[in-house]
């Protein structure tokens, strides 16, 4: 008699965690890139990483682009970002309770993101591009790595 394993994810969740786990691994600095990716993919662990959004210094700065201060609005912003091939909706990562751990669309998330000093990222094409912003007034990055 064997006994019951754990219930599988659902579609969702395992796209959800490899989302973030391609997020993180591939815009994180080398020396934090596994803790993180442990704590992003255990429910128990999930809130330590959000938390550690407000202040987020562990972004491998060669694949930081800065966006212009004219530009640092969300229509803008989703603009840049649609023009490196962002599809309409995009995956959010965030402090904020309300946004983590939904897909929306990106224009939407921006609104929801740009200027409310939460820290978050919008994952557009996960391990690929993606948007940043910090608790700290100013700090936010597209990021994207083309390779």
């Amino acid at each position: 008699m064997s006994r019951p394993g754990p219930s599988p994810r659902s579609r969702r969740e395992t796209e959800t965690v490899s989302d973030e786990e391609q997020l993180l691994a591939r815009f994180i600095v080398r020396t934090k890139r596994e803790r993180y990716v442990e704590m992003i993919s255990r429910p128990k662990k999930r809130p330590n990483f959000l938390r550690e959004l407000a202040h987020f210094n562990a972004l491998d700065p060669r694949y930081l682009i800065s966006i212009p201060p004219s530009q640092q609005y969300p229509e803008q912003i989703a603009s840049i970002l649609t023009q490196k091939g962002a599809p309409r909706k995009c995956w959010v990562t965030s402090e904020d309770a309300d946004l983590d751990g939904r897909e929306m669309p990106l224009l939407h998330a921006m609104k929801r993101v740009v200027g409310r000093q939460m820290g978050t990222f919008l994952s557009c094409i996960p391990g690929r591009l993606a948007y940043f912003e910090s608790e700290e007034a100013g700090f936010r990055w597209i990021l994207e790595r083309l390779n």
